[in-house]
């Protein structure tokens, strides 16, 4: 694997794991530059430049920013390739900002942000021959020489698979949003199962409706053909009394010296669902209801793998009454570095979304100082080692992550149960 960090050297050997990094010198903070971004800017030596597109006005302006400083701190020593950077808000937008990225000649394009723009901004990118590395976790804006560095519903669901078959979790469904996280995560937990030869998984949307919560999941579950059948009830024999023949009894019946208590009946087993790994993507007052109706349909850790989004990472402390759930995101640590870096340079910390400025950055410095930009550079077969854990680019655009699986614990918050692995394996076509 090649590895991303600041400092190191910068080293190629043919089959050995090649370390590349933003830097091979001194660790200068980079110094003021135009317009009072830091670095140097629209150089003159425009074929080697690595062009930058991100929001620095609007309302993603300050997103933007802290990405472009990642940027410009991953090529900030001597000798380093030079930042082309353009606004994607600013006139013409980010058709604007691309084709003077084209103009300028740029090596290698990252941004924009978002998936909308990166959709305008490829088609330039691609007729000029310019790679690109976009920031959308849009796995849809996917394809050969535009590559998505974002995490995808699509890499965690993957990863969440992978770990529960080795847990010996074969059949699988979703209870998903009907909107673009939730199709998303649906079609990745399709492809996977199909990838890993597995059943077609059922999959099933809802709306923000309860009701359609409540319905949905049921079907799902299939919790009326689950339920066991109620018992009938068997009236309590009748002490000789009056009857229609003789309307008169001689005497009441006796009262019993003591009535011991009624037994309490005991709990009915119900079997578990028709699948044993469940993926869901909800947050807010949706995931709220869903939990309530897990618990109702008799779903939980005892008898299905619960899986979720790694958008529940930021909340997972709330989260108690989901033990045993699982989500897939990189782990923190492998952050610590750059994040301690970031904070000396800009005196805050850095937001997880410049983890992805940083490393493209870093990762196109370094192959520029290797010789050039190539499709076979970009698509290494050991990959890259990133501020986030191991990451692959492959020839369709897609990315691979080494991700941890955490769990979230009784009490709130989570643990990692299987660590990032340091090997990819290479995704199907």
């Amino acid at each position: 694997m090649a590895r991303l960090r600041k400092g190191a050297r910068i080293s190629v050997a043919a089959g050995a794991l090649a370390t590349l990094a933003a830097c091979a010198g001194g660790n200068t903070p980079p110094g003021p530059g135009v317009n009072g971004v830091p670095g140097s800017i629209n150089s003159a030596n425009a074929s080697h430049d690595v062009g930058l597109i991100l929001p620095l006005t609007g309302r993603n302006a300050v997103i933007g920013a802290r990405m472009r400083d990642a940027a410009v701190l991953a090529l900030s020593s001597h000798g380093s390739p030079k930042l082309d950077i353009h606004d994607s808000n600013g006139p013409g937008g980010s058709l604007q900002a691309v084709n003077d990225a084209v103009a300028h000649g740029d090596a290698i394009l990252l941004g924009p942000l978002t998936a909308t723009d990166t959709a305008m901004v490829s088609p330039v990118a691609l007729n000029a021959g310019l790679p690109e590395l976009a920031f959308t976790s849009d796995s849809g804006n996917a394809r050969p020489g535009v590559w998505v560095l974002g995490l995808t519903p699509e890499q965690q669901v993957r990863r969440m698979i992978d770990a529960a078959r080795a847990t010996g979790r074969k059949t699988f469904a979703a209870f998903l949003p009907d909107n673009a996280l939730g199709h998303a995560t649906g079609d990745g937990l399709v492809r996977a199962c199909q990838d890993a030869g597995l059943a077609v998984p059922q999959v099933v949307y809802h709306s923000a409706d309860p009701q359609s919560i409540v319905s949905g999941l049921k079907t799902l579950s299939a919790i009326d053909t689950r339920m066991p059948a109620t018992a009938p009830v068997v009236a309590p024999p009748v002490a000789d009394g009056p009857s229609a023949i003789d309307p008169v009894a001689e005497a009441p019946p006796a009262a019993p010296v003591s009535a011991a208590p009624a037994a309490p009946a005991p709990a009915v087993a119900v079997p578990p669902p028709p699948f044993d790994g469940l993926v869901l993507a909800d947050t807010g007052l949706a995931l709220a209801q869903v939990i309530a109706e897990l618990k109702a349909d008799h779903i939980d850790a005892s008898n299905v793998q619960i899986m979720g989004p790694a958008l529940w990472k930021a909340f997972d402390g709330k989260l108690g009454a989901l033990h045993g759930a699982w989500y897939a995101a990189p782990d923190a640590r492998d952050r610590n570095g750059y994040v301690a870096q970031y904070r000396a340079v800009y005196h805050q910390p850095p937001s997880p979304v410049t983890d992805l400025s940083y490393d493209a950055a870093a990762l196109s410095g370094a192959l520029i100082k290797q010789g050039g930009v190539t499709a076979q550079g970009l698509t290494r077969a050991d990959g890259f080692m990133g501020v986030d854990g191991l990451f692959r680019l492959l020839p369709d655009g897609h990315v691979t992550r080494a991700l941890a699986i955490f769990q979230i614990q009784p009490g709130g918050g989570a643990r990692i149960v299987v660590p990032a692995s340091r090997e990819i394996a290479v995704r199907p076509s």
